[in-house]
């Protein structure tokens, strides 16, 4: 069973409560200080997640899930703004489906512009769909309330240096992932109990702090 775990739901769990966290206390610090371009930093630090999560456990559809647990663990210690939940989980769908296409290993062969490719197509993607839905589709009063200057502001400003960030923060995020992912097939009872607590943590800080 422990050796089982870790290598699936738990480090779900874990990078989901990660990025959680992220969003709950990392967001409400960027916001208390007026911290410009907020949501750069805060998918910067979405896509590095998703590269470890990737990197731990390599199967499409990880990703999104990741995405989907992280909004729910804002839903749950947080104010529901709809929109931030479904920001979470489009960057989330988004770095699944560029993972899965680029990052699938194919005869053994590992391309070095595969990695910074997915993330500067996730963050590009991600802004744009959302941007998208919150302008032409949902019609948000603070997306369409100053015509096209934010919708465009989000994509190629936010967009740019998200995906710019993204070039040394997906690389190094896969590697991270892969070197636990080793660790839980050497130990798998030590790294089930360490990604379980670390897990844990996350939701208590998100509780207690958020």
């Amino acid at each position: 069973m422990w050796t089982k775990i870790p290598k699936n739901w738990l480090w779900l769990f874990l990078f989901g409560s990660l990025w959680g966290a992220v969003e709950v206390l990392g967001g409400e610090a960027l916001r208390a200080n007026d911290v410009p371009l907020a949501s750069v930093w805060l998918t910067a630090a979405a896509l590095f997640l998703l590269a470890v999560g990737r990197g731990a456990l390599n199967r499409p559809g990880t990703s999104a899930v990741i995405g989907a647990l992280a909004a729910l663990y804002k839903l749950a210690n947080a104010a529901p703004f709809y929109c931030h939940l479904l920001g979470i989980f489009m960057t989330g769908v988004m770095f699944d489906a560029f993972a899965s296409l680029l990052l699938a290993e194919k005869e053994g062969r590992k391309d070095w512009w595969r990695a910074p490719l997915t993330g500067a197509l996730s963050a590009y993607a991600g802004n744009a769909l959302f941007a998208v839905l919150m302008t032409f589709v949902v019609r948000y009063q603070y997306w369409v309330g100053d015509g096209l200057r934010k919708f465009g502001r989000h994509i190629c400003v936010s967009g740019s240096l998200a995906a710019l960030a993204s070039l040394l923060l997906v690389p190094l995020g896969l590697r991270v992932g892969a070197g636990g992912e080793a660790l839980s097939l050497k130990r798998p009872r030590w790294a089930a109990s360490g990604v379980a607590a670390l897990a844990c943590a996350a939701w208590a800080a998100g509780r207690l702090f958020g």
